[in-house]
């Protein structure tokens, strides 16, 4: 059943990567991720879905890649829509598939992780499509200090499409619109990232703090951006096991 597809809807899919049969199931389900890979909101990075499914499903959590529609074809909020469809569509079949419904989250890289953290922290998000966690990646998650558009290029702007205002950049930077309801969030970031600045980070991490909202940040000094499971790199690699220590605790899964 590996590289099941249960949602191909357009420009979005949704492929499940079950646990391996060795690993330990509990009666109630194992937790589950949906990841949303990076690539700038005009492509999807291959790096950052499949081998980090590989990975989660070692740690016993079953996992989602989705492929969310991207520019120059898809503009906000054709991705928000996708990732809404996707959690509803993961809850729906989770029993069948050995998932408990009420343990999944969402991971996400770069403009991925931007995406996982709008639904996780959006004001519009239903009670049915947050996640019960986040784990976020390298985030661009302050969009309107982010990009070409925030330089005074409009035109070029990848999530909002041509044109975009910085009214509506605001409207999409997760540090000013989070909300308390947001669930428990990772975030890790390396200090020399010159793509996405680690101040996306820290701004988030601080929004979410003085809502109350159980946040964990990770910076390394060095690592820039883009490297997804981030192996044989000290010292941004080690952001693989503190996120495992992190899964386990935040879902009570051991």
């Amino acid at each position: 059943m590996a590289g099941l597809r249960i949602m191909n809807s357009g420009a979005a899919a949704l492929t499940f990567h079950p646990l391996p049969a060795e690993v330990p199931r509990s009666a109630a389900g194992a937790p589950a991720v949906i990841i949303m890979p990076g690539g700038g909101y005009t492509f999807l990075a291959p790096h950052e879905g499949k081998p980090v499914a590989q990975w989660l499903n070692r740690l016993g959590f079953a996992a989602w890649v989705l492929e969310y529609p991207v520019g120059p074809q898809d503009f906000h909020p054709a991705p928000l829509d996708s990732a809404r469809a996707a959690m509803r569509e993961a809850r729906s079949q989770a029993p069948g598939l050995g998932v408990d419904p009420s343990r999944i989250g969402v991971l996400g890289f770069s403009a991925g992780g931007h995406l996982a953290a709008h639904l996780a922290a959006g004001p519009d998000t239903a009670d049915d499509e947050r996640p019960a966690f986040a784990v976020l990646c390298y985030p661009a998650t302050s969009w309107h200090n982010f990009g070409p558009a925030a330089a005074g290029e409009p035109d070029s702007d990848p999530l909002l499409g041509p044109g975009s205002t910085p009214e509506q950049r605001r409207a999409v930077s997760i540090e000013l619109i989070a909300v308390p309801r947001t669930p428990p969030t990772f975030i890790w970031h390396c200090a020399d990232d010159d793509t996405v600045g680690v101040d996306h980070s820290l701004s988030l991490t601080q929004r979410l703090a003085s809502l109350g909202v159980p946040v964990e940040l990770h910076v390394f000094p060095t690592g820039g951006h883009g490297v997804g499971l981030a192996q044989d790199m000290a010292p941004a690699g080690t952001w693989t096991s503190l996120c495992a220590q992190w899964l386990r605790r935040t879902t009570s899964h051991e």
